[in-house]
């Protein structure tokens, strides 16, 4: 079986990382729970991939996790989005993605990746500088 979520890489509407959230609020709803290490929306006092995708579209965590509990394709969510909160424009989104991408390599997130990085099991993997790498590694896809 596949991993059940998709790569951070995977694009909605140009958007990384958003097909993903999707994936976590379908599982979480359906399962009950996300695998071990995986979490849902935010971490008190940290930000993560969720809240960030959440902040470049202008919605709340807790209001798109309404709306993909009401159903719909990942389209028609992110139309919801663009509505109810901001619709941001090409350049806007390729920055988001590129600094989505190189999250975890030389910046100030570099300690909570080989955090991360040693809990995996992969402290030794030189090769994985970014947060988006360790996720396909540690889900069974190539960086």
């Amino acid at each position: 079986m596949a991993f059940p979520l998709r790569s951070p890489r995977d694009t909605i509407g140009g958007i990384m990382v958003f097909g993903r959230i999707l994936d976590k609020i379908r599982l979480h709803a359906r399962e009950g729970k996300l695998p071990d290490g995986y979490h849902l929306g935010f971490i008190a006092g940290k930000r993560t991939f969720d809240d960030r995708v959440c902040t470049l579209l202008g919605v709340s965590f807790e209001a798109l996790t309404e709306r993909v509990l009401q159903g719909g394709s990942d389209e028609e969510i992110l139309e919801w989005c663009f509505a109810t909160g901001r619709r941001p424009d090409d350049e806007h989104i390729r920055l988001f993605n590129g600094f989505m991408t190189k999250r975890g390599w030389r910046d100030e997130a570099s300690a909570g990746l080989e955090e991360q990085k040693a809990e995996a099991g992969l402290a030794q993997r030189t090769d994985i500088v970014t947060f988006f790498e360790l996720m396909d590694v540690e889900e069974g896809r190539a960086p």
